[in-house]
């Protein structure tokens, strides 16, 4: 409390509570980051009400490029082994992308471009999550460990299928026949709410309030010194040309 108002209406004041000009920048503050929170609220409320949209059927569907997945081979699928080998391809199978048929992708090799297939193979799980796939006893014998480092270059565990021979790749138009639900006025103010935070440069402040600190943060470039004699006495002028 500010001593002249104090001597000015005596010590019946401070019952008001009257706040110093602190408090009340603090509270500017509080206020600004609740409506931050209260936008980031609003947009969670928003964005879950699209998710509860649901589907709707898409008619005619629409092909939208083509799908590449393993299947059995012929002479695997007419064996006794069949469902066994099946069994073993829902776990590991994948499923890959291309808007050619042929998938094909583009690479440049001596200043020329040349067109190579793209390749796929079949997942090979860490330990970690092969214990979790739930592989009986017969189906963990069809696979063999493989050591080696993963994209942060740890020193990792792999589980890679013994036969790979025994699965073929088939290529199938994606086609979609569905789409999602939407509601334009829903839309309109989730992207009112991103370009505001966006533009005002409010999600850092968020992070400082959900986390505790900034996420991510611009570090600008050292400046280079210019002229390395400079505020310097002759001495060291004459230390720094020996050093070099």
């Amino acid at each position: 409390m500010d001593r002249k108002l104090i001597e000015q209406y005596g010590e019946d004041i401070l019952s008001y509570r009257l706040r110093t000009a602190r408090q009340k920048k603090r509270m500017q503050y509080e206020d600004f980051d609740k409506q931050l929170l209260k936008l980031r609220r609003e947009k969670k409320a928003l964005e879950k009400q699209l998710d509860d949209l649901g589907w709707e059927p898409l008619i005619p569907p629409v092909q939208r490029g083509w799908n590449r997945f393993f299947v059995l081979r012929e002479d695997v699928a007419r064996s006794k082994q069949a469902d066994f080998y099946e069994g073993i391809l829902k776990k590991i199978n994948t499923k890959d992308w291309s808007d050619r048929r042929d998938f094909k992708i583009k690479k440049r090799r001596y200043g020329q471009g040349k067109y190579i297939v793209k390749g796929q193979k079949l997942e090979e799980p860490y330990e970690s999550y092969f214990i979790k796939m739930n592989f009986t006893d017969k189906e963990k014998q069809q696979f063999h460990e493989v050591y080696g480092y993963d994209s942060q270059y740890r020193y990792v565990k792999r589980y890679v299928f013994n036969d790979p021979w025994r699965f073929v790749l088939r290529v199938r138009p994606n086609m979609i026949t569905r789409i999602k639900r939407g509601d334009s006025l829903i839309e309109a103010r989730i992207d009112a709410i991103d370009e505001y935070l966006k533009w005002n440069v409010y999600e850092r402040r968020l992070d400082k309030i959900l986390d505790g600190h900034i996420r991510w943060k611009y570090i600008w470039p050292a400046k280079p010194d210019g002229y390395p004699f400079k505020n310097k006495s002759f001495s060291q002028i004459m230390d720094l040309i020996r050093e070099t």
